[in-house]
């Protein structure tokens, strides 16, 4: 037995009215989550990562703001380099995923000093000069697996180098 013209209509509004629901909230739900969720992160993050200090709801400071890390991707906002201006940023996932760590210091760092080793898969440089040169340590030398500059400021995923950068070195 065919279904009357009417229930036919009202079934297929009712099942893309549900499909529009639950795709538009997904797609509508801020990255960070609710403000208990964020704080929940930072604080496993801290756990996992001591001796930084809170300053806002999503961020950490470690060694008085050298290095920075966003816990989570400020709500409303979509994946996409988003280095703040004077700083060159990495992200322990690809296409700009969070968490995101940035420095903006000359010279040699250790990317362990702030747990950060092995962790970067995509970058973005937001400095108006020179370049940072991510290395890998492999036993007694090092080896520079690649570099972001002012003239190539983006790399959505740093493949095969994912997940190798130990220390960084930003000529100024």
């Amino acid at each position: 037995m065919a279904t009357p013209r009417p229930c036919r209509w009202t079934t297929v509004i009712l099942a893309v009215a549900a499909l529009v629901l639950s795709t538009g909230a997904a797609a509508t739900a801020a990255p960070a989550g609710s403000g208990a969720t964020v704080q929940r992160q930072v604080d496993v993050y801290l756990a996992a990562h001591p001796g930084g200090v809170q300053i806002n709801s999503t961020e950490i400071s470690y060694a008085g703001g050298a290095f920075v890390v966003t816990v989570v991707r400020p709500a409303g906002t979509f994946a996409s380099p988003d280095c703040p201006a004077g700083w060159f940023c990495f992200y322990d996932r690809t296409n700009f995923n969070y968490p995101r760590g940035k420095l903006r210091d000359c010279g040699w760092q250790d990317l362990g000093w702030w747990g950060w080793r092995d962790r970067t898969e995509s970058v973005h440089y937001n400095l108006s000069l020179g370049s940072v040169v991510f290395i890998n340590e492999t036993g007694a030398t090092d080896t520079a697996i690649f570099t972001v500059s002012t003239t190539k400021r983006t790399i959505a995923d740093v493949y095969p180098n994912r997940n190798r950068a130990d220390y960084v070195f930003r000529y100024c």
